[in-house]
């Protein structure tokens, strides 16, 4: 992954949904400044629209929505492993009660945090406003890497297909 492949625009927004979608779950930081790992938790995306924002429920008096109310800057940290998929992502949250929005981001699986259901009057969304991300990514599934890595690791050549680079929207 010598050679970064960046996006823009419209591509840049295709490649942070790819991954974001794909991956899900993401640490959600915010209170930046603290530097202590505390203001960092684990939270779903809802979706990624087609200007790049990130959609999140959040109970209204959370702690994260009291930090954003503080400090709009957050970071968002997406992992996952077995496929070498990884993404941070940089912006500025706003929050916002919109009924209609609810219902299109609504899924079952969200009753698990907000048990009332999408007609909780503490529901809040949390739309981040992408600044900018950066991205590795390898190509191909987990098993065939892994044989690849092993490969290179016997060979000293490597085998393993990745890109990184920047992602603005």
């Amino acid at each position: 992954m010598d050679n970064p492949v960046n996006f823009s625009h419209q591509e840049g927004v295709k490649k942070l949904k790819a991954l974001a979608e794909s991956i899900k779950v993401c640490l959600f930081c915010t209170n930046l400044k603290s530097d202590n790992g505390s203001t960092c938790r684990p939270m779903g995306v809802q979706e990624v629209d087609d200007e790049g924002n990130l959609w999140f429920f959040s109970d209204i008096h959370s702690e994260k929505n009291l930090e954003i109310k503080d400090d709009k800057h957050v970071q968002l940290f997406f992992s996952h492993p077995p496929k070498s998929s990884y993404l941070v992502v940089n912006g500025d949250a706003e929050i916002l009660v919109d009924k209609e929005k609810t219902d299109e981001l609504w899924s079952p699986l969200v009753k698990t945090w907000l048990k009332k259901g999408k007609d909780d009057p503490n529901i809040s969304i949390i739309r981040v406003k992408t600044k900018n991300a950066y991205y590795w990514d390898t190509e191909g599934n987990s098993m065939i890497n892994l044989l690849k890595m092993v490969t290179s690791a016997v060979t000293g050549i490597n085998l393993v297909n990745g890109n990184e680079g920047a992602i603005t929207v």
